[in-house]
């Protein structure tokens, strides 16, 4: 094998291990702080929490906590409100009890959001009478922004009916409707569906006193657009502008959503222009909004020339957000060429792309396009600063592996080592492991020569990787030396260690040496696995010694090893090459007696040998076994030998009911690589 290794000049950049003692001290200074300031509040949300549990929960709460909620201020009441998330009802009593110390409670964006949340996730909770008796009995109201909350929760759960019998009650209830109530019932009927109930309570706010505003023409805009009534959601919007409510972004990025879904394109492009007609600045969900919803009207292909169109058009009114979320559709679509040439578009206009964006570019690119042309896309996207995450670098590293490029991966793997991004055994052993499989080895152990002048050490992770990489390029001697690093590091081998080893020592026919390996296993406490098992099987079958094969499969049902598929595939399939057709059925009727499932190797094999010995009418029967199994579907690699065995045999009329009924029951792939087989095999037919 030729030898590889890593650039000298690659040592030398390695980061060094920041001091552990530092480290050490660090942290415990930052633990004593917290401790501190733990000492300093005073206050524990569980506690609060489980005094909510209480029958005189108002009194014990309002005893211990009223004096440290005015100082620790709404941050507690979202904390707490966190801890009993899973009681709803704990949590409406808390917001109760907080709602007395002011507005800045009730009013807390951050309190509103935890309080719904958990009346959503874990609710519902019923406005009942006796809710609302204990409620009053405390001396507290059910208030405006606790009634809205309670509402928001219930249309989030489909409940939007229950809000609307809860807002003909609010007069019992000491409250009059109100715009912000109105809003919530109107948004819950939306979330929940009832579109034509929300235009019932938006006609009767008048006669209430109430006047719509912004929030309320937006809940019904964004109704009438999610069922595709856009012409609906304009006349609203040419309502709010009469009633002197002027359209926000909210506005227009759902009447954007809105044209989309109707399909007309050009309608929600000419959204945008409109907004920048009214001084109204398109946020970064709009031009998701627009981008994603023309690739999902249009389709791929006519989405990006009609967006890609419109980019170039308007160059001065775009958030870099359009070309981001064009550039995210069409690289998730595959469509390689397409990302490439956005790239250089946006390079041109001065963009450049994240790390993130670029990364879901590359993983298209090497997917679709000449790994070439892939690198200069990455060495351009490098020289104008930009810095590749460690997962995007693995995922070329990969593919230059597979293209047996290794100079490119000695240069990723030292720009890797320069921007420090090997920050753990972790990552180290992921770089090892696609060398390894990649047959690298040379270049694996430079690494882990690296890894160890950093200040990093291996571990068991790290020797089995090795050792498996060398077993499958039958090194046994190098694999020997590195269990032997292994033992005189301290750690003891595992099951992975002793299968890939004996794996080695298979794939090299030093098959006695392989089954003293096995042989020590126990004493190292090691217990073979099904894996194990299967490596030695295999082995023994390939080289003809199908008995000791067949006593290691008893073997292993006596250690208490349940045996699978592959555990018997491989001398079922050495009994038919001898032509031992009644041992493999043998072997085959034990398999199903014992559990284990057959695959369609299992099924394919057994077929087949049996069609050669013309003994067709036991074929038949197993593909009837195979047919008959949730689990396996039968294809023309099953049917073919038993057509073929009924041709030879004379019996044409059998050979095509078989075909007929294999393209019935194939009939919904549509294969058109089945209708010309199957067009052969029927010529064949009538020639004979």
């Amino acid at each position: 094998m030729t030898s590889r290794r890593l650039p000298p000049n690659l040592l030398p950049r390695l980061p060094k291990p920041t001091d552990l003692s530092a480290q050490i001290r660090q942290r415990s200074k930052l633990s004593a702080k917290s401790c501190h300031d733990a000492t300093d509040s005073a206050a524990d949300p569980a506690r609060a929490v489980s005094l909510l549990a209480e029958r005189n929960w108002f009194e014990r709460i309002n005893s211990e906590f009223a004096g440290p909620l005015r100082q620790l201020g709404p941050r507690f009441v979202v904390r707490a409100l966190q801890h009993a998330a899973a009681e709803p009802l704990l949590c409406v009593r808390l917001y109760v009890w907080a709602s007395r110390f002011g507005q800045h409670f009730a009013r807390d964006r951050c309190v509103r959001r935890a309080l719904g949340d958990a009346l959503w996730r874990h609710g519902p909770v019923v406005l009942s009478a006796a809710l609302v008796a204990e409620v009053q009995g405390c001396g507290c109201v059910v208030s405006e922004e606790l009634l809205c909350a309670l509402v928001e929760s219930w249309g989030r759960l489909g409940l939007a009916h229950y809000a609307h019998e809860v807002f003909v009650q609010m007069p019992r209830l000491g409250l009059r409707p109100s715009t912000m109530v109105y809003n919530a019932v109107i948004a819950a009927s939306v979330r929940a569906g009832a579109v034509d109930a929300a235009y019932l309570r938006f006609q009767q706010m008048p006669a209430d006193g109430c006047r719509p505003d912004c929030f309320t023409y937006n809940a019904l805009v964004h109704g009438v657009c999610w069922r595709g009534i856009v012409d609906e959601a304009l006349r609203l919007v040419k309502q709010m502008e009469g009633v002197g409510i002027r359209p926000n972004v909210f506005t227009y990025t759902m009447l954007v959503d809105g044209f989309c879904n109707a399909g007309r394109v050009e309608d929600a492009v000419g959204v945008l222009e409109k907004m920048k007609e009214k001084g109204v600045a398109p946020t970064e969900a709009t031009f998701r909004t627009l981008v994603h919803g023309v690739f999902r009207s249009l389709g791929t292909d006519k989405a990006y020339r009609i967006l890609s169109k419109w980019l170039e058009s308007h160059p001065a009114m775009h958030h870099r957000n359009a070309f981001d979320t064009l550039l995210y559709c069409i690289s998730k679509n595959n469509m390689a060429k397409e990302a490439v040439e956005l790239v250089d578009k946006m390079s041109n206009r001065g963009y450049l792309i994240g790390n993130t964006m670029f990364g879901i570019v590359i993983s298209c690119a090497v997917k679709r396009l000449e790994f070439s042309y892939v690198c200069e896309l990455v060495d351009d996207f490098i020289e104008k600063g930009g810095k590749l995450g460690f997962d995007v670098y693995i995922m070329i590293i990969k593919s230059l592996l597979s293209s047996k490029d290794i100079s490119k991966v000695h240069e990723y793997l030292s720009q890797m080592v320069l921007h420090r991004l090997f920050s753990s055994v972790t990552s180290y052993n992921m770089v090892i492991d696609c060398l390894s499989k990649a047959g690298e080895m040379v270049v694996a152990m430079e690494i882990v020569k690296v890894m160890r002048e950093s200040g990093f050490l291996p571990n068991l992770v790290t020797f089995n990787t090795l050792i498996s990489g060398y077993s499958k390029l039958g090194n046994v001697h190098d694999a020997k030396a590195v269990l032997k690093m292994l033992t005189e590091l301290g750690f003891m081998p595992d099951i992975i260690t002793f299968t890939s080893l004996i794996d080695g020592l298979c794939h090299t026919h030093q098959l006695d040496y392989a089954f003293d390996c096995f042989s020590e296993m126990p004493k190292w406490g090691v217990k073979p696995s099904v894996q194990t098992y299967n490596v030695l099987i295999r082995a023994f079958c390939s080289a003809g010694h199908v008995n000791k094969a067949i006593h290691l499969l008893d073997k292993m049902k006596m250690d208490g090893i349940s045996p699978d598929a592959y555990s018997f595939n491989a001398p079922i399939l050495s009994f038919c090459r001898m032509r031992k057709i009644d041992k493999a059925h043998k072997l085959f009727t034990a398999m199903l007696r014992y559990g284990v499932a057959p695959d369609s190797y299992t099924y394919n094999t057994l077929i087949k040998a049996l069609c050669d010995e013309r003994r067709v009418d036991e074929a038949k029967e197993i593909l009837l076994a195979m047919e008959s199994s949730s689990c396996i579907a039968a294809n023309q690699i099953t049917y073919w030998p038993v057509v073929g065995a009924l041709t030879k045999m004379g019996h044409f009329n059998e050979a095509g009911e078989f075909m007929n009924k294999f393209y019935r029951r194939n009939a919904h792939l549509g294969s058109s690589a089945y209708s010309r087989a199957g067009s052969e095999i029927l010529v064949q037919t009538v020639i004979v």
